[in-house]
């Protein structure tokens, strides 16, 4: 294996191959494909066929872009098998507190995740925060309204900041072509609703105050503390279900039904997409640890509480490691 400079790379050079480029492989495939674990899968298949075509990469390209074309195409094939990801609030209309939840789909709604898992330590601002908008929910949603192609394309230039040379080699296309994907992509995406909601590290120390007061309730189950803290077309969505509920009156429903399974839970304050979020855990049977139960991110609009995605997918949690806070976690 050699490196840009066609110098060998050396077995030993691999964990710090691994340490430099990791993170970002990740960050990409989870925008390619919109799970975390989806992302895990291909990231960890791209190490592998590295590693294994190691011998026969020619330098002919940066490794940077020799990692980044064997995971774009593990994503492609991904993506051929399986559908698009997206929010229940985009595609389905909205329900009724009384409804079930209905049946479990996890190969369609878009997952969240963390944003220690998706951003680069020690990037400057402005790039960190060019970085933190490429995940937010609303934008990786309209991501994956493109075709894979032009997604890729976008993704490439737009975050990755590679040239159009490099692209089309990522791509595996002509850099006409690359240039043709990317424009089309652009100008899909301009046409696409954006979240104009405040990331996490824009808040207000008011609106930081707001969800201090959120957690308080939530952990209380203090309904009504908590529908105050609410816009009145506050939405409430549950992936993996399709169910989603809009405005104040329906969401406090949906708080009232018996049983409730967030009575006597935990609510930690976490980042995910680079939004605010709760990693939610619940207590076991026995009442003597705690176990995961779901991820809520929270859309903040001025000094209310205007959205909670809540997905009710516990293995999420675990991508947080709630344990370094000391509580027992089974």
């Amino acid at each position: 294996m050699t490196s840009t400079t066609g110098v060998p790379v050396a077995v030993e050079d691999w964990d710090a191959i691994h340490a430099r480029h990791h993170r970002e492989l990740l960050g990409y495939c989870y925008r390619m494909l919109g799970s975390p674990f989806d992302a895990e899968e291909a990231v960890q298949e791209t190490w592998l066929r590295a590693w294994r075509g190691r011998a026969g990469f020619a330098g002919r390209a940066s490794l940077r872009v020799w990692l980044f074309r064997i995971a774009t195409n593990i994503c492609l094939d991904l993506l051929r098998q399986r559908p698009r990801r997206e929010r229940p609030v985009d595609v389905t209309g909205a329900g009724d507190a009384a409804s079930p939840l209905g049946p479990r789909d996890q190969d369609r709604w878009l997952l969240p995740a963390p944003d220690h898992w998706l951003l680069p330590p020690d990037q400057d601002p402005a790039r960190t925060a060019v970085l933190r908008d490429s995940v937010r929910l609303a934008f990786v949603a309209a991501l994956h309204r493109l075709p894979p192609t032009q997604r890729a394309a976008l993704v490439a230039r737009d975050i990755l900041l590679l040239p159009a040379e490099e692209t089309a080699a990522l791509l595996d296309v002509t850099v006409p072509a690359a240039n043709g994907l990317l424009r089309r992509a652009r100008h899909r995406l301009a046409d696409g609703r954006t979240d104009q909601s405040p990331r996490a590290d824009e808040l207000t120390q008011h609106q930081r105050a707001l969800l201090d007061r959120y957690v308080a309730a939530f952990e209380r189950h203090d309904i009504p503390a908590l529908l105050a803290l609410l816009h009145d077309d506050a939405t409430l969505a549950m992936p993996p279900h399709a169910l989603w509920l809009a405005g104040r009156d329906q969401i406090e429903r949906w708080f009232r039904r018996e049983p409730n399974p967030c009575r006597d839970a935990r609510a930690l304050p976490v980042q995910a997409n680079g939004a605010p979020a709760l990693a939610i855990l619940h207590r076991d049977q026995r009442g003597s640890a705690w176990r995961p139960f779901a991820v809520q991110l929270l859309t903040v609009r001025q000094d209310r509480v205007a959205a909670l995605d809540t997905f009710l997918e516990p293995r999420l949690v675990g991508l947080f490691e709630p344990w370094r806070i000391g509580l027992p976690i089974r």
